[in-house]
């Protein structure tokens, strides 16, 4: 966690180069602050883990692993941009499979807070994990709504008094899942990042399905912890482990076959 004159990092997002026809371009560090204190005390550090060493041994790829690879990749480094007609459509595509029956006011205004932002201008916090954040809980209300309506809403458990900001724990997923499946890599480096190739090659909905996933069982080792926001990188850990447990089962050979996977409805 770092402070900026009374700021607090909320995600950290880290693009590097990647070769393709020896072409490698690399860019620095993008750090993001934002005001508020739950980033800052919950959400940060799950997203500025060390990386391991360089020596981590790489996996070939099939031509089709090799493509959907680089697809996701490209996903992965298109930054949120607010003067993007595109970008603005989709952002407020999410408000309406959030709350249909409630119009929204404006791309900046209060009403974001309800769903979990930091403050009334969400672009702020999709800076930390790209469009591809906003495209997965896009994702995840259009393919679950009643799984999403139950996490947006708290539905289900006994809920603590400081409970998670939903939106802005989407996009700790999101990160939390890139650094998993080390998708900066122009290889797998990793037996998790190459187990899912295996299932991306298999269906390129493989990554948002595994956030809609990853999302629901956050939820559910929150409740099993009865964790308030304090516990927050704690959890995301938890689910984290969770997630490479099922992952390296044997016999999975699509996501459908993850046993979290039941928990989506």
């Amino acid at each position: 966690m770092d402070d900026r004159g009374g700021s607090f990092v909320a995600v950290r997002r880290i693009s590097q180069g990647l070769e393709r026809g020896g072409d490698c371009h690399s860019t620095s560090a993008e750090v993001v602050a934002g005001s508020a204190a739950w980033l800052g005390k919950g959400l940060s550090c799950v997203c500025a883990q060390g990386r391991e060493s360089d020596a981590r041994p790489s996996f070939d790829l099939t031509p089709i692993q090799e493509e959907c690879l680089f697809k996701l990749q490209k996903r992965v480094e298109v930054p949120y941009d607010s003067s993007n007609p595109d970008h603005q459509e989709a952002l407020t595509a999410l408000w309406d499979a959030s709350f249909p029956d409630e119009e929204l006011h404006g791309l900046i205004s209060e009403q974001w807070k309800e769903m979990g932002w930091q403050g009334k201008d969400p672009s702020t916090d999709f800076r930390g994990g790209g469009l591809i954040s906003l495209e997965n809980l896009l994702f995840f209300a259009r393919t679950y709504p009643k799984t999403f309506q139950d996490l947006l809403q708290k539905r289900e458990g006994d809920r603590a008094l400081w409970e998670y900001p939903f939106a802005v724990a989407g996009v700790n997923i999101t990160f939390m899942l890139i650094q998993m499946l080390d998708l900066e890599a122009v290889k797998p480096r990793t037996m998790m990042g190459a187990v899912f190739l295996k299932l991306l090659s298999e269906n390129e909905l493989a990554f948002d399905i595994l956030y809609c996933i990853a999302f629901k069982l956050m939820d559910q080792q929150w409740l099993a912890m009865h964790a308030s926001y304090m516990d927050f990188n704690t959890v995301m850990k938890s689910t984290r482990r969770q997630l490479e447990r099922e992952l390296l089962i044997d016999d999975i050979s699509r996501l459908e076959d993850l046993p979290s996977y039941s928990l989506l409805q």
